[in-house]
């Protein structure tokens, strides 16, 4: 299995794919702590460095070899892990896709215009 893009990783522990992405990062989480057969449930400790510095690409990559390394030794989580990933790419290119965004404008009243595509959260504009 192809280790998981970091910058996917950063994109999720963010929350900057909005509500869709913060239920795939804690189906993520819950995947990595699940408990192996005959096992003690696993640490998250790369998870959560991540959750507190989404910026920081060095975590991410952590996070991303950790998830790689544990998909080798364990092909259960491996299934598990790969069809999350299938899941969480095709959210983030959903999220922002390909296409244009146009405005047109008749009335030559106007004044503030704001031209924007996918937005997540409130956005208010003061005049």
């Amino acid at each position: 299995m192809d280790q998981i893009a970091p910058e996917l990783l950063m994109t999720l522990a963010g929350g900057a794919a909005g509500a869709a992405g913060r239920q795939a990062w804690e189906t993520l989480r819950s995947l990595v702590v699940r408990r192996r057969p005959g096992g003690e449930p696993e640490e998250d400790g790369e998870l959560t460095a991540l959750a507190d510095a989404p910026d920081d690409a060095e975590r991410a990559a952590e996070l991303a070899e950790a998830l790689a390394l544990r998909a080798r030794q364990d092909p259960a989580f491996a299934q598990a892990l790969a069809d999350w990933r299938r899941e969480a790419e095709a959210l983030e290119t959903g999220r922002t896709g390909s296409g244009n965004v146009s405005n047109s404008f008749s009335n030559s009243t106007v004044t503030t215009a704001v031209q924007t595509r996918d937005l997540n959260g409130s956005f208010t504009i003061n005049n």
